[in-house]
């Protein structure tokens, strides 16, 4: 069977929910927390000059790592069939498929899926960084980050080493106060957090970051939603006692910016960096969501931004119910096991890499109008899965008011 007819084959089968295979990211910063449920023997899987793995990237078809990783690191696969072998990426499938999975408006406004998420998995906290919006990342080819993020109970056993995260500077520091730090990247230790704040991480709650805010995410396994990019400057020059290369401060710069600290500070949104009511517009707690069955439940934990938003959806116990939404979105089991759709799915304990799962789907549009028939095979454990969107779901809170 051709790869065509093959992606169709398995799209009508699913009945318009297809099944992904897990998507490691390396990274060569930081130590793994090794939460992300992966045989502790394989985080060195991808050899010692890569670093372990830290990440895991859902519905992807967003590159990683830069021009030294392999051509498809960070891009989703759809497992085509229960053959280890017989898959495509997610990228195709979307090409492919176009409106039928992602659905008209989205496809005609971006020709693709618009966003992907991951967990990040880190023992430490993460260098003081920023990612640039859409207009200063055109500049290197590519597009603008913003993110957001929800800390789950059921993957935090432990909370790492700092779990705490820096967001933006106290409202009385200065621009001329952050250059002077900036300036000292290359000389000394520049400690650019003590012009920060930080908030203790909490659990079950969840934060919006616009691009151009500084930032350090603490030391919690985190489930982002974000934008098709992966683009990020350093701001800070030693993390956790490791010395930041400059290339990690001017990654985001053209060529000819890389030692104008005029552009480099053009990265930042001054006023959001410096907002001193930033915790009340860009935390997120948890918002139920309105629902008469009481045999599951819903929360939105990402919302309030014109980009993406996420649900965490629990079916109790032993239950069997349909849920619907009105547009298409990728999910990840995290606890539990059952039925979603016509597919046996079951929340991963130890996956080695290279296996495939049974956690991780795709939703089209019109599966999700229909609605997805879900049962929990367990009797005691609740089922649990995070669900990402784009912009387009119609019932998506709005930010939290200035009131």
């Amino acid at each position: 069977m051709n790869t065509l007819r093959a992606i169709h084959s398995a799209f009508e089968r699913s009945e318009g929910i297809l099944r992904l295979a897990p998507n490691w990211v390396p990274r060569l910063s930081n130590t793994p927390g090794r939460r992300l449920r992966l045989h502790p023997d394989d985080y060195f899987t991808l050899g010692m000059q890569r670093g372990a793995i830290k990440e895991r990237w859902f519905c992807s078809s967003v590159h990683a790592n830069g021009a030294a990783a392999p051509a498809d690191e960070g891009m989703s696969y759809v497992a085509l069939s229960d053959r280890q072998e017989d898959k495509r990426l997610f990228r195709d499938v979307v090409d492919e498929l176009g409106p039928a999975l992602i659905g008209d408006e989205l496809y005609r406004r971006h020709g693709t899926w618009p966003m992907f998420s991951k967990f990040y998995d880190y023992d430490g906290r993460l260098a003081f960084h920023i990612h640039p919006d859409d207009a200063a990342s055109a500049q290197v080819g590519m597009l603008g980050k913003p993110e957001a993020y929800y800390f789950p109970f059921q993957l935090n056993d432990h909370l790492g080493q700092f779990p705490v995260t820096y967001f933006g500077f106290d409202p009385d520091v200065t621009r001329e106060q952050v250059k002077e730090r900036l300036l000292q990247f290359e000389s000394a230790d520049n400690r650019i957090t003590e012009l920060s704040r930080g908030y203790r991480i909490q659990l079950g709650t969840g934060w919006y970051t616009p691009p151009g805010v500084v930032h350090a995410p603490g030391s919690v396994l985190t489930y982002e939603p974000q934008c098709n990019s992966d683009i990020g400057s350093a701001q800070e020059n030693v993390v956790n006692g490791v010395v930041v290369p400059y290339r990690s401060l001017v990654s985001s710069c053209p060529d000819d910016k890389k030692h104008d600290i005029d552009y480099i500070m053009s990265l930042m949104d001054w006023e959001r960096n410096v907002d001193p009511h930033y915790r009340r517009r860009y935390f997120r707690p948890s918002i139920p969501c309105p629902t008469v069955d009481d045999r599951y439940r819903e929360q939105w934990i990402t919302y309030g931004n014109d980009h993406f938003g996420a649900k965490e959806l629990t079916v109790l116990p032993g239950q069997s119910v349909v849920v619907k939404d009105r547009v298409a979105f990728g999910c990840i089991l995290i606890q539990g096991h059952g039925q979603f759709g016509v597919h046996d799915a079951e929340a991963a304990i130890m996956l080695r890499y290279g296996q495939m799962s049974a956690d991780e789907y795709f939703v089209s549009e019109a599966a999700a109008q229909a609605g997805i028939p879900i049962t929990n095979h367990s009797r005691w454990e609740p089922m649990v899965l995070l669900k990402h969107f784009a912009a387009n779901h119609p019932h998506m809170p709005p930010a939290p008011s200035d009131d």
